[in-house]
């Protein structure tokens, strides 16, 4: 399986999380499955939305696009294309920010943790390094022509 792929299959992945607290948001869902109840406080502070719109919705959109430019760079007419590279790097980049600004809002303004939370947080970084990989081993074959 390629990076690209890869990268594919765990923004999917992410883009089921934060459906799922999205759906929560939106009252298709009646109690997180957590187990212990943060799930609950850290959704329903008053960082849990950035310009009126819930935070998981906001990942939702994040997740759906970096799911398409990620599908996208794996055909084959975009094999070596060093754009979608950079821009697979941006946005990977653009999300560890904003999930440390999360975190550190759990951590220190809330005082709760989210496990759904923590588990996009990890998909974010895992998303960046995988994206940092496939950037690098592309800008090396443009170098190397």
């Amino acid at each position: 399986m390629t990076t690209r792929m890869t990268l594919a299959l765990l923004a999917l992945c992410g883009l089921l999380v934060a459906s799922y607290l999205a759906l929560h948001d939106l009252g298709y869902i009646g109690t997180l499955a957590c187990g212990t109840g943060s799930c609950e406080l850290v959704q329903t502070s008053r960082w849990s939305r950035v310009l009126g719109i819930h935070v998981a919705v906001w990942g939702v959109a994040y997740y759906a696009v970096v799911f398409g430019v990620a599908m996208a760079s794996v055909q084959e007419r975009f094999a070596d294309d060093l754009l979608l590279s950079r821009l697979l790097l941006g946005l990977t980049g653009w999300g560890v920010l904003f999930s440390a600004w999360l975190t550190y809002a759990e951590l220190f303004l809330i005082h709760a943790i989210c496990r759904w939370c923590v588990g996009s947080a990890t998909i974010v970084v895992v998303l960046f390094g995988l994206a940092v990989l496939d950037y690098r081993a592309h800008a090396r074959a443009v170098i190397s022509e």
